[in-house]
């Protein structure tokens, strides 16, 4: 489904409902607490509210008639108690997965009409989604490089005085990988290989950064196996081996940061990494916005005072 088909055709909290209820069961509801497809429904009538005398929405309640437990379809999923109509959440997921380079939540705000921090933690809860726990490790012809994130600097000398590290694996033809790292290291490069990369792999491409070689050989990968690109004498590509593929990844995610984020919080770059990681391996996917909302359905919920719970990184990254 497109943006133009989620605002004609789920633009009531019913029609939502029905569409999440397909999308978490697609072979029929079953019951959450023991799996048995012995279930009646029933209508809750909505609740009063005092201030406004209004009523809420009937809801739709399912009752299992094996164990008695009683949910509905967002019942254990991101939005399960949420104050927002899940229209709001349909149309935010569409935006999301329909911009290539990503919205921010500021033009979220706007165009679903909440606040600002409202759209800031709905994004966020989505890019939640987007996070695979268990990926196949990269086989075929891998491309491995660095980037890095931050302020404007001139010239490469002590490049990691004001900027961070962003690794980026791309197998050709397959997925992409990107990880926000705290060095450039031989050590830090082998453990993110080693990572995702499997031992089986036909050929790494890297450029000519010194830390490479030691990290190929930590990570098992000896010989012809390892091929490098000599960029520091204008060579870009050699016969077969290059690392455009990956490079060009990097390129749409700065340019996902210059022209749409503009800054963002290191706190929370890996979620922005991984939404772009996301949308990149699933570009070609018949239905973007029914596999995240999928997805959305299968996960818990993540509180507002854990995503801005205080750790290490409280400065922002602004592109180059």
């Amino acid at each position: 489904m497109n943006l133009l088909d989620v605002y004609k055709e789920l633009n009531t909290e019913e029609k939502c409902l029905g569409f999440l209820e397909h999308m978490r069961w697609p072979q029929g509801v079953k019951c959450l607490a023991c799996n048995c497809s012995n279930i009646t429904a029933i209508t809750a009538k909505g609740k009063l509210n005092k201030k406004t005398g209004k009523r809420s929405p009937d809801r739709e309640l399912y009752q299992c008639n094996d164990c008695r437990f009683q949910f509905t379809a967002t019942t254990g999923t991101v939005y399960h108690d949420t104050h927002l109509p899940l229209s709001k959440w349909f149309l935010a997921i569409a935006l999301i997965t329909e911009s290539k380079k990503g919205i921010s939540a500021n033009q979220l705000s706007r165009a679903l009409g909440v606040q600002y921090r409202t759209a800031w933690y709905l994004a966020h809860r989505i890019r939640k989604a987007m996070v695979d726990a268990d990926r196949p490790k990269l086989k075929g012809i891998v491309e491995v490089d660095e980037t890095y994130i931050g302020g404007k600097q001139k010239g490469n000398y002590r490049k990691r005085l004001n900027k961070e590290v962003v690794v980026g694996i791309r197998e050709r033809g397959g997925d992409l990988r990107l990880m926000h790292v705290e060095s450039n290291s031989a050590d830090e490069l082998a453990k993110q290989i080693k990572t995702h990369i499997s031992p089986d792999v036909k050929q790494v491409m890297t450029d000519e950064y010194a830390a490479y070689p030691p990290a190929m050989i930590s990570a098992g990968i000896h010989g012809k196996k390892h091929e490098t690109i000599r960029h520091k004498d204008k060579i870009y590509v050699r016969g077969n081996v290059h690392t455009n593929t990956v490079e060009s990844a990097f390129s749409l995610f700065k340019r996902g940061l210059n022209g749409a984020f503009h800054k963002v919080s290191l706190k929370h770059l890996q979620r922005y990494l991984n939404e772009f990681e996301f949308r990149f391996n699933n570009r070609k996917s018949a239905d973007l916005f029914g596999l995240t909302v999928r997805r959305m359905a299968g996960m818990g919920n993540l509180s507002y005072a854990k995503l801005v719970e205080q750790n290490a990184f409280t400065t922002f990254v602004r592109p180059k």
